[in-house]
C-alpha cells in the first residue's frame, strides 16, 4: 500500500494511493488528521479497510507533500555504504556515523531544491527513508522489522562547502528546502526484502548513483538497534540510510547541481522521487 501526504485547495491531506490516483482518506477515520497520526493510532489495517468507501481524486490534481511532514526525528546515517566510504577516503568503523536533520528542511515529490546564494557545492544523495511505525527503545536487531512503517526515497542534498567548515555535518545538512522525500510511504509488506533492490540518483536524466540496498554497511536493523539504544523511536520518526558512491563532490572533475537542474531518486518497489533546483 502506498501512503501519501498531499494539499488539495490549499488543504493538507493523507490518503492511499492507487495508480494514477489517490483516496482522501483525510476524513475517512475519526482523529486521523495525517499520516504521522496514522502510525501512532496502529491504524493502517484500518484504513486499507476503509479505502473503498473514500473519495477518488486524480493524482495530478494534488501536490504532494513529504509523506511525513513532521516527524519528531529524523536521523540520519553517512558512510553507510563501502563505495562512498572509500572514495570519501574514510577508515571503516565499528558503529554507524550519525548526524540529524531537521523537520523544517523536508520538501515533497515535485517542490524545489532551493540551491542557497552562501554556497557553490550542492550535491545528491539518493538514500532510502525508513519510517518508523512502532514506538520502542533498546530494540533488538531480532524484532526491528516489527517496528518499520514502510520506506520512502530521499535525497540527502548536501551544501558540501558547509559540511566541510568543519569535522561536524549539520550546517551542510540543514539549509531550508534540501530535503526531498517522497513521493510516498509504501507499507513494508509491499517492498518485501531490500537487499537485492535497486537505488539510483539521475541528474538531468544521467545515472549518478547506481547500487543495491544490499551494499548498506549497517542494514536496517543493525540501524534501528543501534539507535533505539541511544534515543527511543516513535511512530513518524525517520532514518536515513546512508548514500552509495559517486557523489558530485567526489567526482573527478566535481559535478554539483546547479538552478535549472532535475534530480531523480529512484528506489526499485518504492518509487521516483523528482525535484528541480531553483
Amino acid at each position: 500500500m502506498k501512503l501519501a501526504s498531499f494539499a488539495h485547495h490549499g488543504r493538507a491531506r493523507w490518503g492511499i494511493v492507487e495508480g494514477a490516483a489517490i483516496r482522501d482518506m483525510s476524513d475517512a477515520l475519526p482523529g486521523v488528521a495525517s499520516l504521522r497520526e496514522l502510525l501512532a493510532q496502529e491504524a493502517v489495517e484500518t484504513a486499507r479497510a476503509a479505502a473503498p468507501a473514500a473519495p477518488l481524486l486524480a493524482l495530478d490534481a494534488v501536490r504532494l507533500l513529504p509523506p511525513i511532514a513532521d516527524p519528531a526525528k529524523i536521523i540520519c546515517c553517512g558512510l553507510n555504504y563501502h563505495e562512498h566510504r572509500l572514495e570519501s577516503h574514510n577508515p571503516e568503523m565499528g558503529h554507524p556515523t550519525l548526524f540529524v536533520r531537521f523537520a523544517d528542511t523536508l520538501i515533497g515529490h515535485g517542490a524545489a531544491i532551493e540551491h542557497p546564494p552562501e554556497a557553490a557545492m550542492l550535491d545528491f544523495e539518493a538514500e532510502l527513508a525508513v519510517v518508523i511505525g512502532r514506538a520502542g527503545r533498546r530494540i533488538a536487531r531480532a524484532a526491528a522489522w516489527a517496528h518499520v512503517a514502510g520506506f520512502s526515497c530521499f535525497n540527502d542534498v548536501s551544501v558540501r562547502d558547509w559540511q566541510k567548515h568543519t569535522t561536524q555535518m549539520t550546517p551542510g545538512k540543514n539549509f531550508p528546502a534540501t530535503g526531498p522525500f517522497g513521493p510516498w510511504l509504501v507499507t513494508r509488506d509491499e517492498v518485501g526484502d531490500l537487499a537485492s533492490l535497486a537505488i539510483r540518483c539521475r541528474l538531468n536524466g544521467a545515472v549518478m548513483q547506481d547500487a543495491h540496498l544490499g551494499d548498506m554497511i549497517f542494514d536496517v536493523p543493525a540501524l534501528i538497534a543501534y539507535i533505539s539504544t541511544f534515543t527511543p523511536l516513535a511512530p513518524g520518526d525517520v532514518i536515513l540510510t546512508g548514500t552509495p558512491g559517486g557523489v558530485g563532490f567526489r567526482r573527478d572533475p566535481q559535478l554539483f547541481m546547479k538552478p535549472g537542474d532535475r534530480v531523480d531518486v529512484e528506489i526499485e518497489r518504492v518509487g521516483v522521487l523528482t525535484n528541480r533546483v531553483v
